[in-house]
């Protein structure tokens, strides 16, 4: 599965996507998961798994929860809020 990083969670992981081998489980494992691996923090101070708390998230395309099953997802992509119009 790819995962696509955008702004603050693009800062805070240091690439805009990697591959994960997880097919199973809930987006709230995943970014569980992807907290307790990438604790750098950006310029800012924020780690990733603090970027995570105010972001939304798609699964292929589509929003979703941290309740959201992964089963058969390709792609999640992490918005952090945006500002501008």
């Amino acid at each position: 599965m790819e995962i696509h990083y955008f702004a603050a969670a693009r800062a805070a992981r240091g690439v805009d996507r990697e591959s994960v081998d997880k097919q199973e489980g809930t987006l709230g494992d995943l970014l569980a998961d992807l907290g307790r691996e990438h604790t750098d923090a950006t310029a800012a101070g924020m780690t990733l798994a603090q970027v995570f708390d105010r972001c939304t998230f798609l699964i292929d395309g589509r929003s979703a929860q941290p309740d959201a099953s992964l089963a058969g997802a390709s792609r999640v992509d992490v918005l952090p809020p945006f500002a501008g119009g």
